[in-house]
């Protein structure tokens, strides 16, 4: 149970219980879903009708969100970054599994709903390392970027800003020499943010995948978005209209995150390529749209 501000109004709060769930995740396994309503000390009311479902981030590796209780006014959440489906089956030694980035909870109102913001902690900036910075360019078709980074060891952030024009689907991948990628969209004719690791790397150990016994209609395979095996698929977040959206994209070694449009989307997403993501490549269907930033930050301890 946290308390958060609504719009950053210290005078004007909302209580949040946050559940993790296993099953019950939209694209299989476990997930974080959240309720925002009245708590008293001992009863919780969601404002919410009971068919209404929230999820803390729209990826398929967050779970067992937990927040620290010493952060002041603010409220820092750290989920565990793995899924309970494949958990004991991804191609690592020596681990099993790690955590995201820590992240400052907040809440917003849309459409007479109130939800929760989620953004990278601000003390993450101190991993920047190195800053490249691409001038601004239009895509119609296709635009390339060749090198991401000079020897590139894998952690690095990217930072987007993108403004629609006529093109139905904007989008990027991030690959490799291998042609592994993963493909980031903005699906704009059924307003969906979609990232699809298909072929991102290894993801075959997703075909022995263990799903929970409660989960035997595996109503994730249709409701995911290219599903292949229980790891190789996308996941998508419903997008909110806006002419300008801005993304900040987090990339190791195994693992994307993503954050949209200052924290109304996350999406946190295990991959797992034979070589870092060091090529870029935007692209547009039936039309075109704009990069006004694009600046990639090396991460570093």
């Amino acid at each position: 149970m946290v308390q958060l501000p609504v719009n950053g109004d210290p005078n004007k709060k909302e209580w949040v219980m946050i559940v993790n769930v296993n099953p019950g995740c939209y694209f299989g396994g476990s997930a974080t879903q959240y309720f925002v309503g009245d708590f008293d000390g001992k009863n919780f009311t969601c404002d919410s009708p009971k068919d209404t479902v929230k999820w803390l981030d729209l990826g398929k590796d967050h779970y067992a969100t937990v927040c620290f209780s010493n952060t002041g006014d603010r409220t820092i959440a750290v989920p565990w970054m793995s899924n309970w489906q494949y958990a004991n089956l991804v191609p690592t030694r020596q681990f099993r599994s790690a955590n995201a980035l820590p992240r400052e909870l907040g809440l917003y109102e849309q459409d007479g709903e109130y939800y929760v913001s989620v953004n990278p902690v601000k003390e993450v900036q101190t991993l920047r390392k190195e800053e490249k910075q691409f001038p601004a360019f239009d895509v119609n078709q296709e635009h390339h970027i060749d090198t991401l980074l000079q020897n590139n060891e894998g952690a690095y952030e990217i930072e987007l800003k993108l403004t629609q024009g006529t093109a139905d689907i904007m989008g990027f991948k991030l690959f490799n020499e291998k042609g592994e990628e993963v493909n980031i969209y903005f699906d704009l004719v059924s307003n969906k943010l979609v990232m699809d690791r298909t072929k991102s790397g290894i993801v075959d150990f997703g075909s022995k995948s263990q799903p929970h016994p409660l989960d035997k209609d595996r109503k994730w395979e249709k409701t995911a978005i290219n599903y292949v095996n229980d790891f190789a698929l996308g996941t998508w977040a419903p997008l909110h209209k806006a002419q300008i959206h801005t993304l900040s994209v987090f990339v190791d070694k195994c693992s994307v995150e993503l954050f949209l449009d200052g924290g109304k989307i996350a999406m946190t997403n295990l991959v797992f390529p034979n070589e870092p993501y060091n090529r870029m490549s935007f692209y547009g269907k039936n039309g075109n749209y704009r990069v006004d930033q694009c600046t990639v930050y090396r991460l570093g301890l």
